[in-house]
């Protein structure tokens, strides 16, 4: 009867089981190696968000325009620059950068589903 009893929670895991130990003797315990926050579908989410937000850069924006929103915001793997390294860049009022800035990104929300 015991070992009846004793095979129905063979199976059975407890996330407080340790593992093994680390470096300096720390138990290693199944919670720490389990992932508890399952973020994947968030991240394939932000994924998506950003190809397209990529594409309607360049599509839905003028070549300037796009330019001005990756300096800005740092597109395409460079830091992002401020409203006045973008006017020097341009050569032109850190108010028009402010405005061009503010109506490209008026045209992406409006085309970003």
């Amino acid at each position: 009867m015991h070992f009846r009893s004793q095979k129905k929670t063979q199976s059975e895991v407890s996330l407080s089981e340790t593992l093994d130990s680390d470096g300096q003797g720390n138990p290693l315990q199944l919670m720490d190696v389990v992932g508890q926050d399952d973020t994947m579908l968030e991240d394939l989410h932000q994924r998506d968000a950003a190809l397209q937000l990529r594409h309607l850069v360049a599509t839905a924006l003028t070549p300037r325009e796009a330019e001005l929103i990756r300096l800005r915001y740092g597109l395409g793997g460079s830091l992002p620059l401020t409203q006045r390294e973008v006017a020097a860049t341009f050569k032109i009022s850190r108010s028009y950068v402010s405005r061009l800035e503010k109506r490209a990104l008026e045209k992406l929300r409006s085309n970003f589903q």
